[in-house]
């Protein structure tokens, strides 16, 4: 992805020239908590119900933990491969734009700093199905209820942590460590850093610069 200059304006910069798809691509982060923390109840309930009595006691914890796990290298992968692919073409480039360019183009805009429904329910399908797949060829079906409340408890995390590197003090302890790594990543490093909630990955790929 190019990293365009940073627009300080305190007016959004416009995607669409309709204002149907533009009311699309603004999100706050209440929205998106009112969607995703539900659905994560509901998957830890239908876990409860799914699953043996004395096998709950470590299938529920066990799986919620590995799925959080799961979550954080998805959030690295996503935000390297996908929001930071290496457009080549003028229609990639728009595309990249639109996922993530403006973002560090205006990293401040308070509507464009979590993933807006159009973009993270599609993209949940697509996992949920795709460790429906996993959880059913090893044989452990009764484990997709945890992990996926875990999933989606990570993804949770993770965006309410973007919002808050941009918009809250921040100003102790792993809180202020995560703010300032954060905001490396937009003024220093944008080739780098993609770690947003943990730099665990960032570490294992070697993506973290040394200081």
């Amino acid at each position: 992805m190019a990293h365009p200059q940073i627009n300080h304006s305190s007016d959004p910069i416009r995607l669409f020239k309709s204002p149907f798809l533009e009311f699309f691509t603004h999100i706050s982060p209440v929205t998106i908590t009112a969607i995703w923390l539900p659905v994560a109840i509901l998957f830890i309930v239908l876990g409860w119900l799914h699953t043996a009595p004395a096998e709950r006691w470590y299938t529920l914890p066990s799986g919620f933990m590995v799925g959080l796990f799961v979550w954080t290298l998805t959030e690295y992968t996503l935000h390297r491969f996908l929001f930071h692919f290496p457009a080549k073409t003028a229609l990639q480039h728009r595309i990249s734009f639109l996922f993530h360019g403006v973002h560090h183009a205006q990293p401040q805009c308070k509507t464009r700093l979590v993933m807006p429904p159009v973009v993270s329910i599609p993209l949940a399908a697509v996992f949920y199905g795709l460790f429906l797949g996993i959880f059913s060829l090893i044989g452990a079906v009764s484990w997709l209820y945890p992990f996926m409340t875990g999933f989606l408890i990570g993804y949770l995390i993770y965006d309410l942590t973007h919002y808050a590197t941009h918009h809250f003090p921040m100003r102790s302890g792993y809180l202020k460590y995560i703010k300032r790594y954060h905001m490396q990543h937009h003024y220093k490093t944008p080739n780098a850093r993609y770690g947003v909630s943990s730099p665990l990955w960032d570490i294992v790929f070697k993506t973290k610069p040394s200081e």
